[in-house]
Protein backbone atom coordinates (compact mmCIF):
# COMPACT_ATOMS: atom_id res chain seq x y z
CA UNK A 1 0.00 0.00 0.00
CA UNK A 2 1.58 3.32 -0.71
CA UNK A 3 1.33 6.03 1.36
CA UNK A 4 1.84 9.64 -0.16
CA UNK A 5 2.93 12.62 2.28
CA UNK A 6 -0.44 14.37 2.81
CA UNK A 7 -1.11 11.44 4.27
CA UNK A 8 2.08 11.23 6.66
CA UNK A 9 1.34 14.63 7.48
CA UNK A 10 -2.32 13.84 8.53
CA UNK A 11 -0.86 10.97 10.48
CA UNK A 12 1.58 13.20 12.16
CA UNK A 13 -0.49 15.91 13.03
CA UNK A 14 -3.35 13.57 15.18
CA UNK A 15 -0.26 12.28 16.52
CA UNK A 16 0.85 15.57 17.51
CA UNK A 17 4.36 15.35 15.87
CA UNK A 18 6.31 18.29 14.41
CA UNK A 19 7.44 16.26 10.67
CA UNK A 20 10.12 18.03 8.51
CA UNK A 21 9.46 17.87 4.55
CA UNK A 22 12.74 15.66 4.56
CA UNK A 23 11.28 13.70 6.96
CA UNK A 24 7.68 13.37 5.59
CA UNK A 25 9.74 11.81 2.85
CA UNK A 26 11.33 9.07 4.86
CA UNK A 27 8.23 8.40 6.60
CA UNK A 28 6.48 7.79 3.20
CA UNK A 29 8.64 4.46 2.45
CA UNK A 30 8.49 3.29 6.03
CA UNK A 31 4.78 3.74 6.53
CA UNK A 32 4.33 2.23 3.13
CA UNK A 33 6.70 -0.97 4.11
CA UNK A 34 4.71 -1.31 7.38
CA UNK A 35 1.17 -1.21 6.06
CA UNK A 36 2.78 -4.02 2.92
CA UNK A 37 3.70 -6.14 5.74
CA UNK A 38 0.57 -6.04 7.79
CA UNK A 39 -1.36 -7.06 4.38
CA UNK A 40 1.02 -10.09 4.12
CA UNK A 41 -0.63 -11.32 7.70
CA UNK A 42 -3.92 -11.43 5.92
CA UNK A 43 -2.97 -14.13 3.58
CA UNK A 44 -1.71 -16.40 6.54
CA UNK A 45 -4.16 -19.36 6.88
CA UNK A 46 -5.38 -18.99 10.94
CA UNK A 47 -8.58 -20.80 10.67
CA UNK A 48 -6.91 -24.01 12.79
CA UNK A 49 -4.96 -21.85 15.50
CA UNK A 50 -6.48 -21.05 19.11
CA UNK A 51 -7.09 -17.55 20.14
CA UNK A 52 -4.03 -17.37 23.14
CA UNK A 53 -3.15 -14.21 25.29
CA UNK A 54 0.25 -15.60 26.05
CA UNK A 55 2.93 -18.42 24.54
CA UNK A 56 2.25 -20.48 27.38
CA UNK A 57 -0.49 -21.62 29.26
CA UNK A 58 -1.47 -20.50 32.40
CA UNK A 59 -4.43 -21.22 35.05
CA UNK A 60 -5.27 -17.67 36.81
CA UNK A 61 -5.29 -18.14 40.68
CA UNK A 62 -8.55 -18.58 42.05
CA UNK A 63 -9.82 -17.17 45.83
CA UNK A 64 -12.82 -18.76 47.65
CA UNK A 65 -16.23 -16.67 47.09
CA UNK A 66 -17.32 -16.10 50.91
CA UNK A 67 -19.10 -13.66 51.85
CA UNK A 68 -16.80 -11.19 54.94
CA UNK A 69 -18.22 -8.76 57.30
CA UNK A 70 -16.17 -6.20 55.79
CA UNK A 71 -16.40 -3.96 58.85
CA UNK A 72 -13.46 -2.04 58.17
CA UNK A 73 -14.14 1.30 56.94
CA UNK A 74 -12.47 3.02 60.34
CA UNK A 75 -9.32 1.21 59.29
CA UNK A 76 -9.40 2.55 55.72
CA UNK A 77 -10.32 5.86 56.38
CA UNK A 78 -8.07 6.61 59.82
CA UNK A 79 -5.13 8.08 57.94
CA UNK A 80 -6.73 10.24 55.72
CA UNK A 81 -6.40 13.93 56.52
CA UNK A 82 -10.20 14.84 56.94
CA UNK A 83 -13.29 12.50 57.25
CA UNK A 84 -17.04 12.30 58.43
CA UNK A 85 -18.84 9.11 59.31
CA UNK A 86 -16.16 6.80 57.58
CA UNK A 87 -16.06 8.79 54.34
CA UNK A 88 -13.39 11.00 53.22
CA UNK A 89 -13.63 14.94 53.13
CA UNK A 90 -12.15 16.77 50.32
CA UNK A 91 -12.21 20.46 48.75
CA UNK A 92 -15.17 21.34 46.71
CA UNK A 93 -13.91 21.40 42.96
CA UNK A 94 -16.94 22.11 40.90
CA UNK A 95 -19.16 25.31 41.40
Amino acid sequence: MKVDEATVRHVARLARIKVTPEQAKALEGELSAILDWVEQLGEVDTANVEPMTRVEEMALPKREDKVTEGSIAGQIVKNAPLTEDNFFLVPKVVE
